[in-house]
């Protein structure tokens, strides 16, 4: 596994960190560089976001971590997708350094990590579903709403 963890080291932070912007410090990577590619950028930079997310599930990862790995990687593409704003957030995010950081602690302490992960996992979960039904609440009161406006009752 050494040697696919350096590998995997060299992919993050070539994609994450691998290019220091001169006179500001900042360190961005290729990842928001190709994402700048319409249509292309972002696709390839979640396909070479997978390489980390395939390796750990070769470890034996448990699924609570590979769906954290996942949202990242998920959340990197979909934002990175928004012309200008998405190449900001792919800068910021580092959506690799991520997974590469939950697949070390999954190395280091697998059962603590698990049990971290199927936390994160609930509270996300339990996040979306209060979401939508807001969400639902909301539509639902907008057309009662607009029902009364237009026959007055």
């Amino acid at each position: 596994m050494t040697q696919q963890l350096e590998r995997l080291r060299r992919i993050t932070w070539w994609m994450d960190e691998g290019i220091r912007i001169p006179g500001i410090g900042i360190r961005i990577g290729l990842d928001p560089i190709i994402g700048l590619i319409p249509g292309f950028g972002d696709a390839a930079g979640a396909i070479l976001a997978g390489s980390i997310v395939v390796e750990a599930a070769r470890t034996g990862i448990s699924r609570f971590t590979l769906m954290r790995m996942a949202g990242n990687i998920a959340l990197d593409a979909a934002i990175g997708a928004v012309p200008v704003i998405g190449d900001l957030f792919d800068a910021g995010w580092k959506a690799n350094t991520k997974n590469l950081a939950l697949l070390e602690r999954h190395l280091e302490s697998p059962p603590a990590a698990r049990q971290a992960d199927k936390r994160f996992v609930a509270v996300v979960g339990v996040a979306v579903v209060a979401l939508s039904v807001a969400v639902a609440a909301g539509a639902a009161f907008l057309v009662f709403w607009m029902l009364k406006q237009l026959f007055g009752r």
